[in-house]
C-alpha cells in the first residue's frame, strides 16, 4: 500500500462499532436481546464491554438512567426493534425530561424490507419510521441510511447527548447494517476528535453586575435546580454561598446539591416544600436562579401569592442556565444568562472576592434558620419515634437517616419516598439522591439503584420505593443477583398508589383504583415482596414491628446481600404547604385538599 493512501481494510459494523465503544470509555452496556441486535451482542462476547441484561427494556433505561447520573457521562442502551424500543421509551422519556445523558442504539427491521412489513415492523402510518417514536422526547433520533454514515453519526450523538443541557439521542440501525462489511478508515477518521465540547462560561461584566445586584439585596435567595448537579458544581456553589451569606432554596432536582445540614440551606419550595422556605421565596427582593426550569410542583402552580412572585412589583429574577430556552420560561427575567453552571461559578466567585475581599455580611442569618429547621424537626418528634406498625413514614425516614452511610447513593421513586424525602430526609454528599423529577415515573428507583451501584460498586446504595413503583418491575432482581449488585430495596408498603388514593380519597371519598386488595385470610399487603426476593435469589425481609425495620437495615447494609426489605407503611401523605392547580380542578369550591380529613 502506498504511504499516506487511505486503508481499504474491512469489518463488520458490529465488531467496530464495539471498538468504538472500548476507545471511548464505555465499559457497560444496558439492555435486552433481540434478532436485530445479536450482531452487536456477539460483537461483545469477547470485548472489554459487559452487557447487563435486564427482563424488560424500561428496567434497562432505568438502569442505563441511574448509571449516567452516578458517572457524568453517557450511558448506553442497545434495544430491540418495535416492541423492545417502546418497552424502553418510558425509561428514556424519564432521563430526557431529567436532562440525562444517553445514547439508545436500536436495531430496526433490514433495510432491504423496507415498504414490505417485516416482522414486528412498526408501519401502519409510515414505513422506516420507527425512529420517529422518540422524537417528542429525545434531543435527536437519527435514522442510519447507510452503514458507511454510522460512525460519524454514533459520535455525533455522544456529543450532542454530553452537550449543552444534556440529554438522550437515538441511533436507529437496520439490522443488515450490523452485520455489513465496511472500512475501517471510516471508523478512525472520527477517532481523532475531540470528545467533549468547551462549555460556555459568563464574561466579567455580567459577573460584577450580578454579584453588585445580590450585595445591595436587602434579602436575596439563591434558588438551585438539577442543573447544577448535571454541571457538577457542588463545591462552586457552596463557595458562593458561603461567601456572599445568601439563603439556598431548591427545586425537587436540587435537592442535595448543597448538603442539607448547610447552615444557610432553606429546604424544597412548592407545593411539597417547606412553609418557611415558601416564605423566604416569597419575599425576597432578588432570586439568583441556578439550573432551574421552575417547574409547576417547584413553584405551586406558578401562582404568584404562594412561592414566587417574580416581575411586576414581586421579586427580580438572575436566571443562569446551560438552555436558553429554559431562562424567562415561566418567569420575567432581569438578567438572564446561558453558561455552564460550573464555569459561571468559579467566574463569580473570583469576581465576588475583588469586589467584596471579605465577604457580604447577613448576621443572624444562619442562627434563624436553625431556629425554623429545629421548628420543623419538632413537629415530627412524634411520628418518628412512634411504635406504631404499619410503620409511620417519618420513622422510615428517621431510622433510615440513622443507618444509611452519609456517603450512601439514595435513589427514590414518587409518592412517600420521593416527595417526603426531598422535605424531610437529609442529603448530605452532594450528588448521592437519584430522583425521578420532571417525568415522575412510577417503577424509576429499583432499576436506577442497580445502575448506579455497577457505576459506583464501592458505596452502598439504597432504593426508597412504595409498593406500587417496585411492582412495576420486580424483575430487576434478577439483573441484581446476576451483577452480584447488592442494593438494598426498602419498600414503605401502604397496600396502595398512596398519593393518589389520598387525593381521591379527600375530593371524591373513595379510592376506588387507587388500593390494592388485601389477602382473604390475612389482614396484611399481597404480594409477599420478601418472598419474591427470595425466589429471585435475594434476601428477603418482611418486618412485623417497628422495632425490627432498623436492626434489619443494619444487616442489610453489613450483609453485601441484594436485600429487599418489606415494611408496611401507616398511608399518611405527606404534608403540603403550598399549592397544586389540581386541587382547583378537583374542589373549586376549596373545600377540599390532597389528603382526606377522615
Amino acid at each position: 500500500m502506498t504511504k499516506n493512501m487511505p486503508s481499504t481494510e474491512k469489518d463488520l459494523v458490529a465488531n467496530q462499532l464495539v471498538r468504538y465503544l472500548e476507545a471511548r470509555g464505555i465499559r457497560h452496556v444496558f439492555g435486552l436481546c433481540g434478532h436485530t441486535n445479536i450482531a452487536v451482542l456477539s460483537a461483545m462476547a469477547n470485548s472489554g464491554l459487559r452487557f447487563i441484561n435486564v427482563r424488560h427494556e424500561q428496567i434497562a433505561a432505568h438502569a442505563a438512567d441511574g448509571y449516567a447520573r452516578v458517572t457524568g457521562r453517557a450511558s448506553v442502551v442497545l434495544t430491540h426493534l418495535s416492541p423492545g424500543l417502546t418497552n424502553a421509551a418510558t425509561g428514556v422519556a424519564n432521563a430526557a425530561l431529567d436532562c440525562i445523558p444517553m445514547v439508545v442504539i436500536a436495531g430496526d427491521v433490514p433495510s432491504y424490507y423496507y415498504g414490505k412489513h417485516p416482522h414486528q415492523e412498526v408501519n401502519l402510518h409510515a414505513d422506516a419510521s420507527q425512529y420517529e417514536i422518540y422524537r417528542p422526547f429525545v434531543k435527536r433520533a437519527w435514522r442510519v441510511d447507510t452503514p458507511e454514515l454510522l460512525p460519524e453519526i454514533i459520535e455525533k450523538a455522544f456529543l450532542l447527548a454530553e452537550s449543552g443541557q444534556p440529554g438522550p439521542v437515538l441511533v436507529n440501525v437496520p439490522m443488515d447494517f450490523f452485520s455489513a462489511a465496511i472500512k475501517v478508515a471510516l471508523w478512525d477518521r472520527v477517532k481523532g476528535g475531540t470528545k467533549t465540547l468547551t462549555r460556555p462560561s459568563i464574561d466579567d461584566e455580567t459577573a460584577r453586575e450580578i454579584v453588585a445586584r445580590l450585595a445591595d439585596a436587602a434579602s436575596p435567595v439563591i434558588h438551585v435546580g438539577g442543573g447544577v448537579a448535571l454541571a457538577h458544581a457542588y463545591d462552586e456553589l457552596r463557595d458562593f454561598v458561603d461567601h456572599m451569606q445568601i439563603l439556598v432554596s431548591h427545586s425537587l432536582m436540587g435537592k442535595g446539591v448543597l448538603p442539607d445540614d448547610h447552615p444557610l440551606v432553606l429546604g424544597m419550595t412548592g407545593f411539597w416544600g417547606m412553609k418557611f422556605t415558601n416564605e423566604q421565596t416569597l419575599a425576597a427582593d432578588w432570586i439568583l436562579a441556578l439550573g432551574t426550569r421552575f417547574k409547576e410542583a417547584d413553584c405551586s402552580s406558578w401562582y404568584p401569592e404562594y412561592t414566587f412572585n417574580i416581575g411586576a412589583d414581586g421579586s427580580k429574577l438572575i436566571h443562569i442556565d446551560i438552555e436558553p430556552q429554559e431562562i424567562g420560561r415561566n418567569y420575567p427575567t432581569e438578567i438572564g444568562v446561558v453558561a455552564d453552571l460550573k464555569a459561571a461559578l468559579n467566574v463569580l466567585n473570583r469576581v465576588a472576592r475583588e469586589m467584596l475581599p471579605d465577604g457580604r455580611k447577613a448576621p443572624g442569618l444562619a442562627e434563624r434558620i436553625a431556629t425554623e429547621r429545629a421548628a420543623f424537626a419538632a413537629q415530627n418528634t412524634a411520628m418518628q419515634g412512634s411504635d406504631a406498625f404499619p410503620m409511620m413514614p417519618e420513622r422510615i425516614l428517621a431510622d433510615l437517616r440513622a443507618a444509611m452511610p452519609r456517603d450512601a447513593i439514595l435513589t427514590s421513586d414518587v409518592g412517600w419516598n420521593k416527595n417526603g424525602v426531598a422535605q424531610q430526609f437529609d442529603i448530605y454528599t452532594p450528588g448521592s439522591i437519584l430522583i425521578p423529577g420532571g417525568f415522575a415515573t412510577m417503577g424509576f428507583g429499583p432499576p436506577a439503584a442497580v445502575g448506579a451501584k455497577i457505576a459506583a460498586p464501592e458505596r452502598p446504595v439504597i432504593s426508597l420505593v412504595g409498593d406500587g413503583g417496585f411492582g412495576q418491575n420486580p424483575s430487576v432482581l434478577a439483573t441484581a443477583v446476576a451483577e452480584n449488585a447488592p442494593v438494598i430495596w426498602i419498600i414503605m408498603n401502604n397496600n396502595a398508589y398512596g398519593t393518589i388514593a389520598g387525593l381521591q380519597s379527600a375530593n371524591y371519598g373513595l379510592t376506588y383504583g387507587t388500593t390494592f386488595p388485601r389477602a382473604a385470610s390475612l389482614d396484611e399487603q399481597v404480594p409477599d415482596y420478601a418472598a419474591i426476593a427470595r425466589a429471585y435469589g435475594c434476601d428477603g425481609v418482611r418486618i412485623t414491628s417497628a422495632a425490627k425495620f432498623k436492626p434489619a437495615l443494619e444487616a442489610a447494609i453489613a450483609s453485601g446481600r441484594p436485600t429487599v426489605i418489606d415494611v408496611a407503611m401507616i398511608n399518611n401523605p405527606t404534608p403540603t404547604s403550598g399549592h397544586w392547580n389540581i386541587l382547583d380542578i378537583y374542589s373549586p369550591e376549596g373545600n377540599a385538599g390532597h389528603v382526606s380529613t377522615d
